[in-house]
């Protein structure tokens, strides 16, 4: 793991699904875009708690996207040296 440079990876990784969810949340529940087209019910939590909990899913997927490919560069980088 050290080699491949993993907790570097997943560190930027986290920054990076940090700071989207982070743009996505502001951008929908500040509406940046303008306002909602439409009305919705959001039962429990809200329409900023249910964007709340996709940002969080989104901030997950895109931190382990860029993990997984800064670590398949950082392999492709170590064999091509061997």
């Amino acid at each position: 793991m050290r080699a491949l440079d993993v907790p570097r990876n997943a560190a930027v990784g986290a920054a990076v699904g940090f700071a989207l969810a982070v743009a996505a949340y502001a951008f929908r529940v500040l509406e940046l875009a303008g306002p909602f087209a439409g009305t919705r019910e959001y039962p429990v939590l809200g329409a900023e708690g249910w964007f709340l909990v996709l940002a969080v899913v989104l901030a997950s997927a895109a931190a382990l996207l860029v993990t997984a490919a800064l670590t398949v560069v950082s392999a492709y980088r170590l064999a091509r040296d061997l």
